[in-house]
């Protein structure tokens, strides 16, 4: 009788699925302050697509009390994030990080759909 090896093993289990979204420490850390600073408390970060740019999508970041029926909701750190089921397939597997550099600070998004974005870095197709 023969037997499966561990490589045989592990490449025959089902794989993990992908996360939706996934938020950095710091991207949780400026989420929380942003809602305190603007009394907000409660809300949850809204994560979606827009069609702009010259690449034809833009990332669409705000605050919403409440999700929409349909939305997917993801808890993570304290900190509510809301995305359409009709962006799923383009957000799945995101991060949303936030970063203080030198050139300015703000979201950044990696999005591991992403076919390729603009120069201005703004705007991409998936």
């Amino acid at each position: 009788m023969e037997t499966a090896t561990e490589t045989e093993t592990e490449t025959n289990a089902p794989a993990a699925p992908v996360p939706t979204v996934r938020v950095t420490p710091d991207g949780v850390k400026h989420i929380k302050r942003l809602l305190t600073e603007n009394d907000m408390q409660g809300y949850g970060l809204r994560f979606g697509l827009q069609g702009g740019g010259c690449s034809g999508y833009t990332y669409d970041l705000g605050f919403e009390e409440n999700p929409q029926p349909e939305d997917e909701v993801h808890e993570i750190d304290g900190v509510r994030v809301f995305v359409n089921p009709l962006h799923l397939e383009y957000l799945r597997g995101s991060q949303i990080d936030y970063r203080d550099e030198l050139i300015g600070a703000g979201f950044h998004i990696e999005n591991p759909n992403v076919k390729r974005s603009c120069g201005c870095g703004t705007s991409f197709d998936v």
